[in-house]
This record gives C-alpha cells, structure tokens and sequence, in this order.
C-alpha cells in the first residue's frame, strides 16, 4: 500500500492553512504501534545524552532527527532508537517492546543531572514513505527510501495501525533494527550502524566509545549483520549459516523467508560460489546497495 503524495497534495497544504493540511496529511499515513515515546528534559537533558549515546546530539533540531544506540561499556549494543526535539524535549523514539528498559536505563544514569526521563503514551511515532513530506514530519536519517516520520499526539494519529507496512519497506531496504540485534549481543559496526549515520566518530566519549573508535581507525570490524532470503520459511534465530557444511555466521532474526545474519565477511568471501543454508533451508545474502557505498 503507497500513500506517495502528488503534487496536488502539496499544493493543498498552503491553500487549507496549516490546520486543516495537516489533519489532510495524517489521513496519508501510518500509526507504527510497535513504536514508544520516552522524553527527556530539562537544563541538561542534551548534555546528558551527548555523554551516553552513539551519535551527536547537537545535531538534533526540530528539523533533523537522529539516529544512535545506547552501547555497553564493552561497545554492544543495548538499544537503538530515534530521537527527535518537539516543544523544547528531546524525543526517543523506540521500540515498544523495550521503551520502558531504556527509560530505566536512562534514568539510571542520571544522578544529579538536571534532567527528566519519562514516558510519553500521549504520543504516536507516525510515518510516511513521502520523502518530500513537511512538518511536522521529518526524513528518517538511516536511509532515503525510509520516509518521514513524526511525534503527533494520539488523538492526531490515524485510528488504525499499520507498522507491518514499514517493516515490509525496512526490510526490502536491508536496514536492520531492534531486535535484530539483540541485546548485548553485537558490536556497534557490526550491526551496520556506522552505514546507517548512527555513530558519529568526531564527538566526544560516550558509553562503549573506546572500542568502537578503535574497531573503525583499526579496521578489526570482521562481521556484518547482512539481510538473507529464503525460497521458505526460515528456521529460528541462533541457527548457524554455513557454506558447503562449514559456519559463516548465525542467523539473528527472521521474518518468514526473511531475515538477518551475522556473518563473517572473510568466510563469506572464501566462500563465493559455495551454497548457503540456515539450518536445511538454502538461502542467498541480498547485500544492501548502500552498505559500503
């Protein structure tokens, strides 16, 4: 299902008034109820999260949303997720499964920073796969095909939810997230995060920097979390990926005949040619075009 907007649509917006476009432009979109909102605020709230996550804070503006990760001190990834400014807050947009684990890890961190960490049911992550859509919506920064999305109150948001239909484009696109990391399982480079703009290497120290800054100037990133496809249905995740009987890597999430593996880029290249099964089921690597563009 698309909800491309014409050009006539756009036009629209400035003949309404903002109210009534904007009302035209929900009509258009999708409510991804597997999203959560956490907020955080206050004095220090953008210097506090300057010091924890992954990617540069300050770059975030009401126009241009981030994208970044939550790291152990070892450099694994614990979380990834959006995050947005409306009305003065820093917005993170998260998983729903674990919203309520990253608003108490947060809220962990924050001793005597002057900053408040809470949960925001009141508000709807909204998407579009209109590039060119405007505000309140903003472009998604891991990829251009991914759309925009907002933070709209749910009173504003459409009354059905559809975020299987992002799922479909995400992983169309190969762009991975969430649970398809896993929790303190993967590296942030492994996991492509560097491709996806949420690493920011010119900032200052946060959670898991060190290694993470020295698996990119050394280039010991060995591993790559890369989309796989399959003529069936794919057995669980955990299950190695081989090549003609020997392990390339491991699958780590899947989505029927879809999925993700984290695979060994020199095995897979000693391998070309060679057949590749998760578990008894064959399947083919679908390399992203814009991983190591």
């Amino acid at each position: 299902m698309s909800c491309r907007f014409h050009i006539e649509r756009l036009r629209l917006r400035a003949r309404l008034g903002n109210r009534a476009a904007t009302h035209y432009v929900i009509a258009m979109t999708f409510w991804l109820d597997d999203r959560a909102v956490i907020a955080v605020s206050g004095p220090e709230a953008r210097d506090f999260l300057q010091g924890l996550i992954t990617n540069d804070v300050t770059r975030v503006t009401p126009d241009a949303l981030g994208y970044a990760a939550l790291l152990t001190p070892q450099g694994k990834i614990l979380f990834d997720f959006l995050i947005g400014e409306r009305d003065g807050a820093l917005l993170i947009d998260a998983p729903a499964a674990t919203r309520d684990a990253l608003a108490k890890r947060l809220s962990l961190y924050r001793l005597r920073a002057k900053v408040d960490v809470a949960a925001r049911d009141d508000l709807a992550v909204v998407w579009t796969d209109n590039a060119d859509a405007t505000a309140p919506f903003v472009r998604d920064p891991r990829h251009g095909g991914l759309g925009c999305r907002a933070f709209l109150p749910k009173a504003d948001a459409p009354s059905v939810p559809s975020s299987g239909v992002f799922q479909a484009l995400r992983l169309t696109l190969g762009v991975p997230e969430g649970r398809d990391f896993g929790q303190d399982k993967m590296f942030a480079l492994d996991s492509d995060l560097d491709e996806l703009h949420g690493v920011a290497f010119d900032k200052g120290c946060y959670v898991g920097q060190e290694l993470t800054a020295r698996m990119k100037h050394r280039g010991t990133a060995r591993k790559r979390l890369l989309p796989i496809v399959a003529n069936a249905t794919l057995p669980s995740s955990e299950v190695p990926v081989t090549a003609d009987g020997r392990e390339v890597g491991t699958l780590q999430s899947v989505y029927d005949t879809q999925g993700f593996a984290l695979l060994r880029l020199d095995r897979l290249e000693e391998a070309e040619g060679a057949a590749l099964h998760a578990g008894d089921i064959a399947v083919h690597v679908a390399k992203p075009d814009w991983l190591f563009s």
